[in-house]
């Protein structure tokens, strides 16, 4: 962990943590933390910097900033720093406004919200009174604010090594799920979404707050990052022709016309494999 603390004269003593993954993005996030620093000071009398050195580091230092009753919490990384951030946050008897900065290889919150991809520009666009309420999802005791992937997709995810993802960015995903589609399996599930209930075969199933998966914009069409509902998506395949097939209905966006995916938005969801196969 490392800490710089910036200071300003002011009268409402208001103090601000700005978290920072070191990994995240090209990993150019030593030459963006001053600058965001710098802008943040403008608007607050105190600012603290953590840098996260591991997996949770965020979700800690966000309890701790609900526990010294920050005033706002920000978070300079990807997707996954954002969700862990979230974690920490959850649940405290005091919440601390919280915020981000996209440093991450896809950065599909930010899309979603409509900030710009250029960090630099995300930084000094910067205005600590406009605010968003955002709804979270839950599964078990994790919290999420994007996405959760069953299947062939969080494998591709998980496959990617971080100097993948510098040297080539969001490619390095698509390059692994090309590599993981080749050797897909599908899988049985037992699915009820608000009440009602089904069994399906399939590689990849997505539950989705935004409307941007992946860096793709237009799966979730009608997703809404605050109007309560989440987005349900499964593929309907059983070999790889199917799923290849299921390509255009992603890329258009989805809506119940679909033909070669299951898509529906809902308020809550059980699901339960019907197997004991190992899947991601």
């Amino acid at each position: 962990m490392a800490l710089v603390v910036k200071e300003r004269s002011g009268n409402n003593h208001e103090k601000a943590m700005l978290i920072v993954n070191p990994s995240s993005g090209s990993e150019r996030s030593k030459d963006f933390e001053e600058k965001a620093a710098s802008k943040l000071s403008e608007f607050f009398d105190a600012v603290q910097v953590y840098h996260t050195q591991g997996e949770g580091d965020s979700t800690s230092f966000c309890k701790q900033a609900c526990r010294e009753r920050y005033d706002s919490v920000f978070d300079m990384g990807g997707d996954g720093t954002v969700d862990e951030a979230i974690n920490g946050l959850a649940e405290q008897p005091y919440i601390p406004k919280f915020g981000f900065f996209p440093l991450g290889t896809v950065n599909d919150l930010a899309r979603a919200l409509h900030f710009s991809m250029e960090l630099l520009e995300a930084i000094e666009e910067f205005d600590p009174n406009r605010l968003v309420d955002l709804y979270v999802g839950r599964i078990n005791d994790h919290y999420f604010m994007n996405v959760v992937a069953i299947g062939v997709l969080p494998e591709a995810i998980n496959d990617v090594e971080s100097e993948d993802k510098t040297k080539l960015g969001k490619f390095a995903y698509d390059l692994s799920a090309v590599n993981n589609l080749i050797s897909m399996e599908t899988f049985p599930f037992r699915v009820l979404l608000d009440g009602a209930e089904e069994d399906i075969e399939t590689s990849t199933i997505l539950i989705g707050l935004t409307n941007s998966i992946g860096g793709v914009e237009t799966i979730f069409p009608e997703a809404n990052v605050n109007d309560g509902f989440l987005n349900f998506l499964s593929i309907k395949d059983k070999n790889l022709l199917d799923t290849i097939k299921a390509v255009p209905d992603l890329l258009k966006g989805l809506d119940s016309s679909a033909q070669n995916i299951k898509y529906k938005r809902f308020k809550s969801c059980v699901i339960q494999q019907l197997d004991t196969a190992a899947i991601h």
